[in-house]
C-alpha cells in the first residue's frame, strides 16, 4: 500500500522474517542458557515493562478511538483506499500496533530467564510469532478500513492485561488482584468480537 511506502520495517519481508526468526532462536537459546542456572527475579525490569506496555496500548487505544471517530468509521465496512486524515492516523497507529508485536516478543523472553517454562506453549509462541507476521502483511496491503477494529479491542484488553502483570509483580498488591478470572473472560469475549 503506498500509503506506508518508507515506513520502518515495511518496505521489505525480510526485517519482520527475521525478528520472527530471531525470536525463536532466543527461545531456543535461552532454554539451553537457563537449563542449570538459577531463575532471574527482574522484578524491576517486569515492573517498568508491563508499565510501558500499558501505556503503549493505552495511547493506541485512545488514538484509534479518536481517529475512527474523526472519520466516522463505523462497524461496517470502510473504504480500504482512501488517503484521508483520519485513514492515515489510523494505519499510522497500526504501525504502531504492529510493531508492539516485536516489543511483546520480551514476553516470552522473560518466561525463559524466569524459567517459567509451563508459561511457553506453543499456543503463546504461535501468537507472539504469527502476530508479528500478520500485522506485516495487514499494514502492506490493507492499513484502514476494518483493520482498526481487533487492536482497538486488543489495547482495551491490553491495558487490563499488563496492568495487572505489572501489579501482580509487586507482592504487596497481589491481594488486589481478585479480578483475574475476569480478565481472562474478558480476553475471550474480544477475541470473540475480532472474529466476528
Amino acid at each position: 500500500d503506498a500509503r506506508v511506502r518508507g515506513w520502518f520495517l515495511l518496505d521489505s519481508y525480510l526485517p519482520t522474517f527475521f525478528l520472527t526468526g530471531a525470536y525463536l532462536l532466543c527461545i531456543w537459546l535461552g532454554n539451553k542458557f537457563m537449563k542449570n542456572r538459577p531463575p532471574f527475579s527482574l522484578r524491576p525490569h517486569l515492573i517498568v515493562y508491563n508499565l510501558g506496555i500499558t501505556l503503549l496500548s493505552f495511547y493506541m487505544l485512545i488514538e484509534l478511538i479518536l481517529a475512527t471517530w474523526e472519520g466516522s468509521y463505523n462497524l461496517q465496512c470502510q473504504n480500504l483506499h482512501s488517503a484521508g486524515e483520519a485513514d492515515i492516523r489510523v494505519a499510522k497507529v497500526l504501525w504502531w500496533y504492529y510493531f508492539s508485536k516485536v516489543i511483546e516478543f520480551m514476553d516470552t523472553i522473560f518466561f525463559v530467564l524466569r524459567k517459567k517454562s509451563s508459561q511457553i506453549t506453543f499456543l503463546h509462541v504461535y501468537h507472539h510469532a504469527t502476530m508479528f507476521n500478520i500485522w506485516w502483511c495487514v499494514l502492506n496491503w490493507i492499513p484502514c478500513g476494518q483493520s482498526f477494529f481487533g487492536p482497538t479491542l486488543n489495547s482495551f484488553i491490553h491495558v487490563l492485561m499488563y496492568s495487572y502483570y505489572g501489579l501482580s509483580v509487586i507482592p504487596s498488591m497481589r491481594k488486589y488482584l481478585w479480578w483475574k478470572k475476569y480478565l481472562t473472560q474478558a480476553q475471550l469475549v474480544c477475541i470473540c468480537f475480532s472474529l466476528i
